[in-house]
């Protein structure tokens, strides 16, 4: 006999009150596309905005597991509650998450005030999935003061976390490459504080010089704040606290000038884009399937009509 499932009200009250097993149920109706997820949504809604939503990212190999474990427990030592989404490279074949960040940050597996879940990109470009803001919404509206989004590490191009987050905070490395490729790769231009991990490794003075150096060049995305460039240790805990007290500074910041509500609108704005665009893809999905959109591509090459108006005529009957 099939398992009742759980009305999403009741899932939502049960997450509000601690309950982990119902945050996991909410995520996973977000990340399968449930039949649910407009229902999901609605509820969410009214008990959102209360957590400051952290990016963490960076290359490859500059530790942002390690930074992000030791986050939470710098965040945990000031009495914050503390949800962790670690977005990971998918598996070919289930679709699934392949590093499990879950198995890395064992340390606060039995910790009632962390909630932590692993989320596969499922072939979404830019370092998220695409169910980031709605996993980030279920982990605020469950109580989390503080969501760390720790990006999959594709490189330099992963600049969706700035659509995701209030403060990004950008994780580089002593002899991880040219610091002027990752100007010019535009990965400066995202943070709001720039942290030089592994700084007990030779180089990392020079590294941190060279960022501030190009900081002082480039424009900011918030002219009222001066990014930070901070120096840390995270398999030791060095230098972790730090970033803590830049991240709750810049927070601070961007309330006072009103910044914090500007991204917040332009987050939403992006994200009711997006739904709006995979209703447009589906709808055009559903025109392909019958004779329309053969008889405008006949036109075309026919040199009836031109490709513009086609489409034009295309969407006017959506």
């Amino acid at each position: 006999m099939p398992r009742r499932s759980q009305p999403v009200a009741e899932l939502v009250e049960q997450a509000r009150a601690g309950q982990k097993r119902a945050v996991a149920r909410l995520i996973s109706l977000v990340e399968d596309a449930s039949p649910q997820l407009r229902e999901v949504s609605a509820a969410l809604a009214p008990h959102a905005g209360g957590a400051h939503v952290v990016g963490i990212t960076g290359a490859p190999g500059v530790g942002k597991s390690t930074t992000t474990s030791a986050l939470v427990t710098a965040f945990r030592r000031t009495g914050a509650r503390v949800g962790v989404l670690a977005i990971d490279p998918s598996s070919p074949f289930t679709g699934g998450a392949l590093l499990g960040d879950r198995v890395r940050m064992g340390d606060h597996a039995t910790d009632d005030g962390v909630y932590i879940r692993s989320m596969a990109t499922r072939g979404h470009l830019g370092g998220l999935s695409w169910a980031t803001p709605q996993a980030v919404r279920v982990l605020d509206a469950a109580g989390c003061d503080v969501v760390l989004v720790e990006t999959v590490g594709v490189g330099q191009s992963e600049i969706d976390i700035v659509s995701s987050a209030d403060t990004s905070v950008v994780l580089m490395a002593p002899g991880m490459g040219d610091g002027i490729q990752a100007a010019k790769a535009g990965i400066l231009e995202i943070g709001d504080v720039f942290v030089v991990n592994k700084a007990d490794r030779e180089g990392a003075a020079t590294t941190r010089r060279e960022l501030r150096s190009m900081l002082s060049l480039g424009q900011r995305r918030d002219e009222s704040w001066k990014p930070p460039v901070l120096m840390t240790v995270a398999s030791e805990g060095e230098g972790v606290d730090e970033v803590v007290e830049a991240v709750r500074a810049h927070h601070a910041s961007m309330t006072e000038s009103g910044e914090l509500v500007r991204r917040r609108t332009e987050r939403a704005r992006r994200e009711v884009e997006a739904i709006a665009l995979v209703e447009v893809q589906r709808r055009l999905g559903a025109v392909g399937e019958d004779d329309a959109l053969r008889r405008l591509a006949d036109d075309v090459v026919a040199g009836r009509r031109d490709p513009y108006a086609a489409a034009d005529e295309l969407v006017a009957g959506l």
